[in-house]
């Protein structure tokens, strides 16, 4: 259950929740599928490959030729999957269902002739930050765009969460989280070289989530060599890190790569919780450093270690952080306005 995963299961739990029939359209993975049936949303399975996917198209075709006309919405969250949805509404004959993609990365558009096709035939492109629109469109520098830039929306990233902010703990070691898929490119080796620069220190790191195997276990040969395995609690299979967040002090997103938009970040802004990240895509938007968060560069172990000893050492720090997110969060971010913002494109686009 990575980012994109939460953001499309909260949006179908609110519009199920609302009366409206929703189906997910899932690779019939177990983690995934529990999580949306338990939401009380109707599961269907496809592939969902690569270009082509023609058998996908054949499994959305009957629910979509079957679907109320004028109110139907295939939302997808890449664009070889909106390619599949084209093909199937084409297949119904439904012309009036309206395609819309929530564009994840902070990457340029591509140029060929196949995503040129895409692109026009989509009926709402959402990116999750202006970065993130930015980006996508400096594929066409001198703004010949291949579609309409009107279908083209910014709508920061929010969460249907659990009311769970509480304080920070009273009792027990200071601890500090990441969370979030493990891969290259999140930060997670500066991370644990940033700890080995702490033992001075008690402070505990819980890592939470899960990632290829040999790179997981790349980390934690690493976490040995620095002899500071005892002071990570590794945390695998969470469906959702609300509860987690709630029990610890401070957050941390040390992400190398750009990011669209960090969901981590904004869901210790949702749980009060003060955070240490890095500014290297759109973090800036919804982040202030100093005021929500402190700010590290990429990379860079001692400036982590030096804000992380900061928050470690600082309780009033750390709580007067979390405050200003958690306020920022409920004015800028909370599920009200995003979903708000949603529901204008899903009817007008």
């Amino acid at each position: 259950m990575g980012g994109p995963q939460r953001y499309a299961l909260d949006i179908c739990r609110h519009y199920a929740g609302e009366g409206h029939d929703v189906i997910a359209l899932t690779r019939d993975a177990k983690t995934v599928d529990r999580r949306f049936a338990e939401a009380g949303v109707t599961l269907e399975h496809a592939p969902l490959r690569d270009y082509p996917d023609l058998f996908s198209s054949l499994t959305l075709k009957p629910l979509l030729k079957d679907s109320p006309v004028g109110a139907t919405v295939v939302h997808v969250h890449r664009y070889r999957d909106a390619l599949t949805a084209i093909a199937a509404r084409k297949m119904a004959g439904r012309p009036d269902i309206r395609i819309i993609v929530t564009r994840h990365i902070c990457e340029k558009g591509k140029t060929n002739w196949l995503r040129r096709y895409i692109y026009r035939q989509v009926d709402a492109h959402i990116c999750v930050s202006e970065t993130a629109r930015r980006e996508f469109l400096s594929a066409w520098p001198e703004g010949r765009y291949p579609f309409d830039p009107t279908r083209l929306h910014v709508i920061f990233n929010s969460r249907n969460l659990p009311a769970l902010r509480q304080p920070l703990p009273a009792k027990g070691a200071i601890t500090a989280m990441c969370h979030g898929t493990l891969r290259p490119g999140k930060g997670l080796e500066t991370l644990i070289d940033a700890l080995g620069e702490l033992k001075d220190t008690r402070l505990r790191l819980k890592i939470v989530g899960s990632g290829n195997p040999d790179f997981v276990d790349s980390l934690r040969r690493r976490a040995q060599a620095l002899n500071i395995m005892e002071r990570i609690d590794w945390i695998r299979n969470v469906d959702d890190p609300a509860r987690l967040i709630s029990l610890c002090h401070f957050g941390i997103l040390p992400s190398e790569t750009p990011e669209a938009f960090g969901m981590a970040n904004l869901e210790y802004m949702a749980a009060g919780r003060a955070q240490i990240s890095t500014f290297n895509g759109a973090q800036s938007e919804y982040l202030t450093p100093g005021a929500e968060a402190l700010k590290v560069p990429p990379g860079n172990v001692i400036a982590l270690a030096n804000a992380m000893r900061a928050l470690y050492s600082d309780k009033n720090l750390a709580t007067r952080l979390g405050e200003q997110a958690a306020r920022r969060y409920d004015s800028q971010l909370a599920w009200p306005r995003f979903i708000r913002h949603l529901d204008e494109i899903y009817l007008n686009s």
